[in-house]
């Protein structure tokens, strides 16, 4: 009788192990896009409908600041400062000329992603192994789905932090890509209002190259 069930539980064992790998494979991967990246600078070179754009970029958490090598023309005047508030669904632009902050809504369509899952992702690939900003990542094909718009991107995702290093759209002309990234702690007032301005809230900010 003893013997019966001992041979029971050794196969109930032994399924256990043949299972729990694709288990854990698949919350490894979870896992690793769902994590927030560690604090990093960088410099971008961001293509929107034929307009090139280049800047560097802070990044905290949920936060991120981008500094235009040349200032980008909003309906309120020139801002060289977008700072994105992830935390509160807010995209600000700082006008020194007018000593102006100007806040808008965040628009999932312009902002860069801060955590490798896009808004509305429906389905993600692996497609393999690649290099972006000379460090390993791998390479993902996405299709988004936001309010009936289906949309497909490439991904490259660091292999080592989550940080997506690159983002090409297929159905559009819009793509980002960092030249290069240097992880180090970002002070977080880099984030903060700066002190002075006068806030003005907008529905949208119109940007062209300035």
């Amino acid at each position: 009788m003893w013997s019966a069930r001992s041979r029971s539980a050794r196969r109930l064992v032994s399924l256990a192990f043949c299972l729990f790998p694709l288990v854990d494979t698949g919350a490894h991967v979870h896992a690793e896009e769902s994590s927030s990246p560690p604090d990093f600078s960088g410099s971008i070179v961001k293509q929107v409908n034929g307009k090139r754009y280049q800047a560097q970029v802070f990044s905290k958490g949920d936060r991120l600041r981008l500094e235009y090598k040349y200032a980008i023309r909003t309906d309120h005047g020139y801002a060289s400062i977008e700072i994105v508030r992830l935390d509160r669904a807010e995209t600000w632009y700082v006008l020194a000329q007018q000593k102006e902050l100007l806040v808008a809504p965040l628009n999932p369509d312009d902002v860069l992603p801060m955590h490798p899952e896009l808004p509305g992702e429906r389905g993600r690939t692996l497609v393999g192994d690649a290099t972006a900003a000379g460090r390993s990542a791998r390479l993902y094909e996405i299709q988004t789905d936001r309010d009936g718009r289906v949309e497909r991107f490439y991904e490259w995702v660091d292999a080592e932090t989550g940080i997506v290093l690159k983002l090409v759209s297929r159905d559009r002309d819009w793509s980002f890509e960092y030249e290069r990234i240097r992880l180090s702690q970002q002070p977080a007032y880099y984030f903060d209002e700066p002190p002075g301005y006068k806030k003005r809230a907008v529905a949208a900010a119109v940007q062209r190259q300035g």
